[in-house]
């Protein structure tokens, strides 16, 4: 294990914010990181740096989790159940699954990040989340260095939420996730318009595994900047889930709102259609700004700086809170 000192961790996180580790170690395996344990305990981790904003230097020692591999546990001829290491990039985890013909994950294709931190803000994409597949999660107890693993219930899982967002934050090094895929009978999900649409255009009638990843990568493609083109973390904000009552009051001046149907009193809004119809929706900032064509996601264009990025941010939460009633919730976590 080598320490590197003042490392830049532009390619580190996909806003490509050029901010400085004081002290930087890249870990390959769950033995290599319970030594570090032993003689480190204050530590900054990252990943795949997909879902984080960086707006200063890191004066902790920052450890890149690069734990690589994919195993199959067991088997039969309807499921398989995989082990998958922290390390793996998600998108190509999902292209090895769709290519193996394992069923489940397809249309979270595209999402950028590693697989060891999807199950910690339980990404979702296109009427699928990751927590329907997910068996198990592995981590290391950075108190004690002990290997512990979660199953999906101790995950409490929810909208873009779990335990390791909440009470065990800073608590636990994921290491490695489990899934339970299926090989045949596969549940395909096209229920959103966009996949659907997109098959027809492609004339697929009845869709394969590779089918619905290709409309979901392409859809992605038209909508979401690329990170290595364009620094970005996808997604900004949740999409808030509002009351009932709220959402009939905005409907009267709005009649085109869109909503999804959460419950007889809760209803969930895109938050990009919010941000659009508040004037942000390709608004650029020098360097930093709002993509032209997805107002959910803020953008580095070149060499802003973090600090930039979040004021931003703060200010669509402040416009959409005054035009609309309703608080933004950022999803990605800020470092400040």
């Amino acid at each position: 294990m080598k320490i590197l000192k003042n490392i830049s961790l532009k390619k580190y996180n996909t806003f490509g914010i050029d901010v400085s580790a004081k002290r930087f170690i890249s870990i390959t395996s769950v033995y290599e990181l319970q030594e570090l344990l032993k003689i480190e305990k204050d530590i900054f981790l990252i990943s795949g740096g997909s879902n984080m904003l960086l707006t200063k230097d890191i004066e902790k020692l920052v450890v890149h989790i690069a734990i690589e591999g994919i195993s199959i546990d067991k088997e039969d001829e309807n499921c398989v159940h995989l082990t998958v290491n922290a390390g793996e990039n998600w998108h190509d985890f999902v292209l090895w699954c769709v290519n193996n013909n394992f069923g489940g994950i397809e249309n979270l294709s595209l999402i950028p990040g590693n697989v060891g931190t999807c199950p910690i803000q339980n990404i979702g994409a296109y009427g699928v989340e990751v927590k329907d597949t997910i068996t198990k999660v592995e981590a290391l107890e950075i108190k004690t260095g002990k290997l512990v693993s979660f199953s999906n219930t101790d995950c409490k899982f929810g909208y873009r939420d779990s335990i390791f967002k909440t009470s065990h934050k800073g608590k636990y090094i994921l290491t490695a996730v489990g899934f339970k895929l299926t090989k045949q009978k596969h549940l395909l999900n096209t229920s959103y318009g966009a996949i659907e649409t997109q098959l027809a255009l492609n004339n697929i009638k009845k869709p394969t595994l590779k089918n619905i990843s290709d409309a979901v990568i392409a859809i992605r493609k038209s909508k979401l900047p690329d990170p290595k083109e364009i620094g970005n973390s996808g997604s900004f904000f949740k999409n808030p889930v509002i009351s009932k009552a709220l959402f009939l009051e905005i409907q009267k001046e709005n009649p085109n709102i869109p909503s999804y149907k959460i419950s007889e009193t809760e209803i969930k809004v895109p938050a990009g259609w919010l941000i659009e119809q508040a004037g942000f929706k390709g608004k650029r900032f020098g360097a930093y700004g709002v993509h032209e064509k997805q107002a959910l996601v803020l953008v580095n264009y070149g060499n802003a700086t973090g600090l930039e990025i979040f004021q931003l941010a703060k200010k669509i939460q402040a416009a959409i809170l005054k035009q609309f009633k309703i608080s933004l919730e950022i999803e990605v976590n800020i470092i400040a």
